[in-house]
């Protein structure tokens, strides 16, 4: 039973290492493509380290000639060392500044390429994360990819470099003083391992703790007014306390054992300190060493157990680099989506921009990642000057569908397809250029509403930006404004009604042109009038576009080419009976 259980611990063991190893590989990439940076950063570090040792030599010399145990030039000596110490004040600003500079550009490019990688990541894997969990990955875990990636080495190597130049000027001038000097290293090393599995452990619950605290502020600030609504401000204060004191408990723990790993290192380095001292002491009055010898010895003994703290310090940092790599890993590594489809996409276009595109979706079975089917064979067609409704129970797949025209969604069966006439090519995400969707709820961003608009169309004139706010209904409000179609849009559409924010939704979807729009619920907040007129507008405009509308309102019903019904798992075409008969349940 033991050497079973030994067994397993080994495979456990053997498989973390693993785990790490690949970790680090995954760090190793980002590190590479900055070894200019890097090797420039060492270079600078060691020139600090070669002027500091260089200081201690003319510091020692300068020492015994004012004790009057070495001849020499009091003067050269003395401006000799204020020489190295002025060098080593630039060396060191100098290396502070492109340290920075370099760090922020790291730190600016990884990010970026971690950004991108999370915008194109597959939608239905990195939906199932928690957007504050995502921003403290994007925002804390990769601001320590980039540190470590400009740091860990070239920290190592200086470190490496600080210790053997100073062992050496130690040794050659008196080895006894090493011996004295080294002692504390093994208690030194010895305490920073047992901190590795508790430390390994903590930044994982650091890491967990800092998401939930991220996202917890992310939700309650987003949705104020529904707390004020519901008069949960005391709940939503006492939860974020709760959260508080957890995480305050979570670090007092943690710190206990630093405080306690410090307290001894701290000892040792005394006890090192002041036996060096009396070594010094001793030396000098038998006549094996001058005064100045031992005040570099005393010197240099703090690089020596400096540089050796400094190198264990790195294995902590290596778990919180490899913590944060598979943080990331988890994300950027989940399937990524396939643009290459969109030179295919634009040469379909193009053969068909005066008669249009429609979409056609064929046999389509799909279930949600925990089980739960929502079609099993479902099919519907739209095509270009077509207005389709889509009706159904609530949760019952509208939006669904919709996700999986735009390729949102893979089908687990079957196929979407763009169409016209005998023509098609498989619906990819390298095609979704040819959508424009206007989802549930408000899609503004901040910026002026001219902004919001030409973030879908960058060339759009204002004139053009005129058209599509009139088709979308939304003129009238927008020419009453002090600054038209720049004023400014506030977070989530603040300033603007829910009905306004739907009518300027959809003008930004129309003045893309593309030739197909996808509408899901997007005029559930309008009246019936400017409803019916929306989408008279879209239906007799002259731009060959095929409309797909979800909707619970019969008004809709009306005006629709063809009404498909979800129900069964199945899309089912309506005839005009049964429509009339779901406007009269209405």
């Amino acid at each position: 039973m033991r050497e079973k259980l030994q067994f397993y611990i080994q495979r456990i063991r053997e498989g973390r290492l693993k785990e790490m190893r690949l970790q680090v590989r995954w760090v190793y990439a980002y590190a590479r493509s900055y070894w200019k940076q890097m090797v420039f950063y060492t270079v600078l570090g060691m020139g600090g380290v070669l002027l500091g040792l260089v200081s201690s030599l003319i510091s020692r010399d300068m020492v015994d000639i004012v004790t009057g145990m070495k001849t020499g030039a009091l003067a050269r000596t003395f401006f000799w060392m204020i020489g190295m110490s002025v060098s080593s004040i630039v060396v060191n600003q100098f290396t502070s500044y492109f340290s920075n500079k370099i760090s922020y550009q790291v730190d600016a490019e990884i990010k970026a390429d971690i950004f991108s990688k999370i915008l194109v990541t597959d939608w239905e894997s990195v939906s199932r994360y928690h957007t504050g969990d995502l921003l403290t990955r994007w925002t804390n875990d990769a601001s320590n990819i980039s540190s470590g990636v400009l740091s860990f080495i070239p920290t190592a190597i200086i470190n490496v470099f600080k210790f053997a130049g100073t062992l050496l000027i130690v040794v050659r001038s008196d080895w006894t003083f090493a011996v004295f000097a080294m002692i504390g290293i093994p208690f030194s090393m010895l305490m920073s391992k047992t901190l590795l599995s508790r430390m390994k452990r903590q930044n994982i619950k650091n890491a967990d703790m800092n998401a939930k605290m991220t996202g917890f502020n992310q939700e309650s600030f987003s949705n104020m007014q529904t707390i004020k609504a519901f008069d949960l401000v005391r709940l939503y204060v006492d939860r974020l306390k709760e959260l508080q004191r957890n995480y305050i408990e979570m670090e007092l723990s943690y710190s206990k054992l630093n405080m306690m790993t410090s307290f001894l290192l701290g000892l040792i380095g005394l006890a090192v300190t002041y036996g060096c001292y009396g070594w010094g002491i001793y030396r000098v009055w038998t006549g094996a060493i001058t005064y100045g010898t031992m005040t570099m010895f005393l010197s240099l003994t703090g690089n020596l157990t400096g540089s050796i703290n400094s190198l264990s310090g790195l294995v902590p940092q290596l778990i919180s680099l490899t913590t944060s790599a598979k943080r990331l890993m988890d994300i950027v590594e989940m399937p990524q989506e396939d643009y290459s489809g969109r030179t295919e996409a634009d040469a379909f276009l193009e053969r068909h921009r005066t008669d249009g595109i429609g979409i056609s979706a064929e046999d389509v079975w799909y279930a949600y990642h925990n089980g739960t089917e929502v079609f099993r064979g479902a099919s519907f067609q739209a095509r270009p000057h077509e207005v389709i409704g889509l009706v159904g129970p609530s949760g019952e797949g509208k939006t669904t569908m919709l996700r999986l025209l735009l390729a949102l969604l893979r089908p687990k069966r079957g196929a979407v397809f763009l169409t016209s006439g005998t023509d098609r090519m498989p619906m990819t995400p390298g095609a979704r250029r040819l959508f424009s969707y206007v989802p549930q709820g408000n899609t503004m961003f901040s910026g002026t509403i001219a902004q919001n608009m030409r973030n879908v169309c960058p060339e759009a004139t204002d004139e053009q930006i005129e058209r599509a706010l009139k088709l979308a209904c939304a003129w009238d409000f927008v020419r009453k404004l002090p600054d038209g179609i720049n004023t400014e849009v506030g977070e989530r559409g603040g300033g603007f009604s829910e009905g306004q924010s739907q009518r300027l939704s959809i003008a930004r979807a129309l003045l893309r042109k593309t030739p197909i729009l996808l509408l899901d619920e997007a005029s559930s907040a309008l009246d019936v009038a400017t409803e019916r007129k929306v989408l008279r507008n879209i239906m007799t405009d002259e731009y060959p576009r095929a409309c797909v509308v979800t909707t619970h309102r019969p008004t809709v019903l009306t005006m629709c080419t063809r009404v498909y019904s979800i129900r069964g798992q199945r899309c089912t075409p309506l005839n005009p009976e049964e429509v009339d008969e779901l406007i009269r349940e209405f």
